[in-house]
């Protein structure tokens, strides 16, 4: 038990190293891309700029949407989920009044086609992307005060540890969508210096890889007795490297497979709350049952946030394909 322990913290100290490295990459790509392109323009000034001075906000508002699924994900899973247990705590609520502003918001955003960033949008992402954070704060105190600490059976059956962080994530994408549509006429998006495309598509990646760590452990927890249970725990994480190769390398490279990836990804959300809902009905009683069967069945919310992460990174590629920066 304690190898296993030591392994998942090992893999978690990985994830957040990737992380930094492919911040510090991103970075020193785009200084040498930001030296090229000047040099380009000194050598010849009269040759036009073609960006779609749209582009951005439409962007922008696919962002936005991809939020509002994360944030409708989050507001049906965390209702349950607190629902069943009493909502014990009176902080229980705030995710359900966070993820209901954030899907409000994200719904105003999509039909904003301002080129300019929301105040009130900017404050409810950033307060969604807090609440995320504390939620799992109160949900490792939740795991580590069980009798055995960090085990196994407190994994399986206390607070999931990584479900507020789809409530981050929504505030995050909902944030980097606001950065992209506050983008000047006739520029292109960035954000601190680095091509939004490139960040959207790093973030989305690591989102990805995140989420499949959380549904990997609650599908081992059921003993993965359907065979379609390693669909989430195989599609995402090659989606992912796909979009992260796309994001760090040059532009157009990859992007076909990265897009299909993540279409197949988007579509097993869907699907994957489609066998929730099947799982649910194959409880005793079926949907006779279903004030009971839901609250113990499987999370029917949860698999669509792979949808909305989807949804980002197929953003993410548009946005490298409308603003290339090599």
């Amino acid at each position: 038990m304690a190898r296993d322990m030591t392994a998942l913290g090992s893999s978690g100290m990985a994830a957040l190293g990737l992380a930094s490295l492919a911040a510090t990459r991103l970075k020193q790509q785009a200084t040498s891309r930001l030296a090229k392109t000047q040099n380009q323009a000194a050598s010849s000034p009269s040759a036009p700029a073609r960006l779609d001075p749209d582009a951005a906000v439409h962007a922008a508002r696919r962002l936005n949407r991809a939020a509002g699924v994360l944030a409708a994900s989050v507001l049906a899973d965390s209702a349950v989920e607190h629902y069943r247990g009493q909502f014990h705590n009176r902080a229980m609520v705030t995710p359900l009044v966070t993820a209901s502003l954030s899907l409000a918001v994200s719904a105003h955003g999509n039909a904003d086609k301002r080129p300019v960033a929301h105040r009130a949008r900017d404050g409810v992402y950033l307060l969604a992307a807090a609440t995320g954070v504390i939620g799992t704060g109160f949900h490792l105190y939740n795991v580590l005060s069980k009798p055995g600490g960090l085990s196994w059976q407190n994994l399986f059956y206390s607070a999931p540890l990584g479900a507020p962080a789809a409530l981050s994530l929504s505030g995050a994408m909902g944030f980097l969508a606001e950065r992209v549509r506050d983008t000047s006429p006739g520029s292109s998006p960035m954000i601190a210096g680095v091509a939004a495309g490139r960040v959207v598509g790093v973030a989305t990646s690591v989102g990805l890889l995140g989420t499949m760590g959380e549904a990997g452990l609650l599908h081992f927890r059921g003993n993965y007795q359907n065979p379609f249970m390693y669909v989430p725990v195989s599609l995402p994480p090659v989606a992912a490297a796909a979009l992260g190769l796309a994001a760090l390398g040059r532009t157009g490279q990859r992007s076909r497979w990265a897009r299909t990836l993540l279409r197949l990804t988007a579509a097993m959300g869907y699907a994957g709350a489609g066998f929730h809902l099947r799982g649910v009905a194959r409880q005793m009683g079926g949907w006779r049952n279903w004030s009971q069967n839901i609250l113990n069945g499987p999370p029917v919310p949860a698999p669509p946030s792979f949808t909305g992460l989807a949804m980002a990174g197929l953003a993410a590629l548009g946005l490298l394909e409308d603003h290339p920066d090599d």
